[in-house]
C-alpha cells in the first residue's frame, strides 16, 4: 500500500466568505439562510454537490464551521456537506464533542442528513439539528440517501438532539433542482471518478 494522506481544504470562496471573520445570525431562519447560500454558492461554482451545512452555537448564534458537498472535488464518498461542517467545527473548537464543556451548537443542513450523516450525529456533540429540504426531495433528482431508519428523527431524540425539519424547504430544493438542471453529477455508489 502506499501512503497516502488525507487533506480537506474547503473552496476558495467559502475561505473568503468565513475566514477572519466573526459571524453571528441570532436568528434560526437567519442560519438557514446561510446554509442554503452555501448549497447555491457551490452549485454555482461547481466546487461540488448541491448540499450545504453549517455548525452554529447555539444561544449566541456564532458560527463554529461551515462545509459543502465535496465528494466528486475532493474524491470521497464521506466529504458530505454535513461530515465538512461538523469536521471544520469541531477543528475551530478544539473538542471532538461539540456540546461537551459547556457552549450547545446546532448543526443546519440543506437537506435532511442522509444515512451516513444520520450515523455520525450522536458522536458530533450537536443538541439540535435543523434541516432544509427533506431526503426525498435529494432522491427525486436523483441521489441515494441510503438505508436511514423511518423514525430516524425520533432515534436522535432518544440520543438527545432535537430535530426541526422543512425550515425554508422550497428554498433548499429550488437549489437542487437548478443543480439537476445545469447538469450537476449526480453520484451514488456506482459512479466512479475517471
Amino acid at each position: 500500500m502506499e501512503r497516502v494522506s488525507v487533506n480537506l481544504e474547503l473552496p476558495q470562496w467559502l475561505w473568503e466568505m468565513t475566514e477572519g471573520k466573526d459571524i453571528f445570525l441570532p436568528e434560526i431562519e437567519d442560519r438557514m439562510k446561510f446554509t442554503i447560500e452555501l448549497s447555491s454558492l457551490n452549485v454555482k461554482y461547481r466546487t461540488g454537490g448541491p448540499f450545504g451545512a453549517a455548525v452554529f452555537e447555539s444561544e449566541t448564534g456564532q458560527l463554529a464551521g461551515a462545509g459543502v458537498n465535496m465528494v466528486v472535488t475532493g474524491g470521497s464518498s464521506v466529504f458530505h456537506a454535513e461530515m465538512t461542517a461538523i469536521m471544520f467545527a469541531q477543528k475551530n473548537t478544539r473538542k471532538f464533542e461539540l456540546s461537551n464543556g459547556g457552549n450547545s451548537y446546532d448543526l443546519f443542513a440543506s437537506t435532511e442528513p442522509c444515512a451516513m450523516c444520520f450515523g455520525a450525529m450522536p458522536w458530533s456533540g450537536i443538541k439540535r439539528l435543523f434541516c432544509a429540504a427533506k431526503g426525498e426531495d435529494a432522491e427525486r433528482i436523483g441521489f441515494d440517501e441510503g438505508p436511514k431508519l423511518p423514525d430516524w428523527e425520533e432515534h436522535l431524540r432518544k440520543r438527545g438532539i432535537e430535530v426541526y425539519t422543512s425550515i425554508l424547504r422550497n428554498e433548499a430544493t429550488a437549489v437542487l433542482n437548478a443543480y439537476k438542471n445545469t447538469g450537476g453529477v449526480i453520484y451514488n455508489s456506482d459512479f466512479s471518478l475517471k
